[in-house]
């Protein structure tokens, strides 16, 4: 059995989940998301729960298993609490703002960047040099993030571009000024 996929999944106060045949929506106040379910797993809400089963020990159930409890866990966290992805923005006249619902981004190219924030993503920009993107959906908020994160991809020399908070760049030495012969 999956050490995951058979661990049930405590649905909070508020929170309401229905089953369509393989479509689960799980909703909390006007936020909503809704997944597809693989034919293969059965998905049972009772007690206060949520119950992932397979039907047998193949290898594509068993690695759906854990999958489908795990992305219903992020559902229904997503809908509670959110998810949010910090981004830090570095370099000499590299700075960012939040103009309507555009992220206008400066980011030592000839022109501005312009991003517009997708349905159900929410941008903040705390100070000129740090984004903040939020929103229910786990995939939606990484993804638009990683976009950002391209526009501007840090490099290991000086450490300028646009990195996550956690994330570490591995920097490395530049050019020594050797002698010439």
């Amino acid at each position: 059995m999956s050490r995951i996929g058979r661990m049930p999944i405590a649905i909070p106060a508020g929170v309401e989940v229905s089953l369509d045949g393989q479509v689960i929506t799980v909703k909390k106040d006007k936020v909503s998301l809704t997944r597809e379910i693989h034919p293969n797993m059965t998905v049972q809400v009772e007690d206060g729960q949520i119950l992932v089963t397979r039907p047998n020990d193949e290898k594509q159930n068993r690695s759906l298993h854990g999958l489908t409890r795990t992305l219903i866990a992020n559902m229904v966290i997503g809908v509670t609490e959110g998810f949010k992805k910090e981004l830090d923005v570095n370099g000499v006249g590299y700075r960012v703002q939040k103009t309507g619902k555009d992220l206008v981004m400066n980011l030592g190219y000839s022109h501005q960047v312009t991003m517009t924030e997708p349905e159900g993503i929410t941008i903040e920009c705390p100070t000129a040099n740090k984004i903040v993107v939020s929103g229910a959906d786990k995939q939606k908020v990484g993804q638009f993030a990683a976009e950002i994160r391209e526009k501007r991809l840090p490099e290991p020399y000086k450490g300028k571009g646009i990195k996550y908070v956690d994330e570490v760049i591995r920097r490395k030495e530049g050019k020594t000024g050797g002698k010439k012969k």
